[in-house]
């Protein structure tokens, strides 16, 4: 059941340096990988059909944040061309060139998920589709508080996951290294609900990558509505 007091972004305070460092090093590897992440992963469908049923539920022209919006393919550009005002957060540069190029209809800026800023700007819904699994553990709780928090009242959440028991740990992923983590699955809900989001779909994809030196995996997809 969600938490009475979902996550507070105040509650954690990572040493600034050592996260700025960690985040350029982030950076510099997505920055690397480049268009090639497209070219490794080329078959999303169960990232597509996420955004098709959360299309479904939202009105005409909603306003959607997409975290980790990597290359705008496919999310940005399905949610775009679909009529949503779309977002994109991005710590690569990189990727948001490419990003700006493959979706010129919707907005990049260069911020990290924790840079999300609940006084800022509500949204109609938030997407995070393997972008989450970019932070520490202790980091992924704060990351949901600032999404619920971001929501509208009613506003609607999908993420995914990798499903693993890893925290943080550095991976060679197409040709660069990149600190990981992932949860069993059952953990996975647990954290999505203490941090006030109510879980209305779940769905579970194998997939195969085409890089061989990938591994398959078991994604979940949560579709979450902002809890009261």
């Amino acid at each position: 059941m969600p938490s009475d007091h979902p996550t507070d972004p105040s509650e954690i305070a990572p040493d600034p340096a050592a996260w700025a460092e960690r985040n350029a090093s982030q950076a510099k590897a997505f920055d690397t990988i480049g268009e090639r992440y497209d070219e490794a992963f080329p078959n999303k469908e169960g990232q597509e059909d996420c955004v098709r049923r959360l299309l479904s539920l939202l009105p005409p022209g909603a306003q959607v944040l997409d975290l980790g919006s990597g290359t705008g393919l496919p999310t940005a550009r399905q949610l775009a061309g679909a009529g949503a005002r779309v977002t994109g957060f991005e710590i690569s540069e990189r990727m948001l060139e490419l990003a700006r190029r493959n979706v010129p209809e919707a907005e990049f800026r260069q911020a990290d998920i924790v840079d999300l800023d609940p006084a800022e700007e509500s949204y109609d819904a938030i997407v995070a589709f393997f972008s989450l699994l970019c932070l520490p553990k202790e980091r992924i709780p704060e990351a949901l508080g600032r999404v619920r928090a971001s929501l509208a009242p009613g506003g609607l959440m999908c993420l995914s996951m990798v499903e693993a028991d890893l925290d943080d740990v550095p991976i060679p992923f197409l040709g660069a290294e990149v600190r990981v983590s992932g949860y069993p699955r059952d953990e996975l809900r647990s954290v999505v609900e203490r941090a006030g989001l109510v879980i209305e779909d779940e769905r579970v994809v194998g997939f195969r990558p085409e890089d061989e030196g990938a591994r398959p995996e078991v994604q979940v997809f949560l579709t979450c509505r902002r809890g009261a």
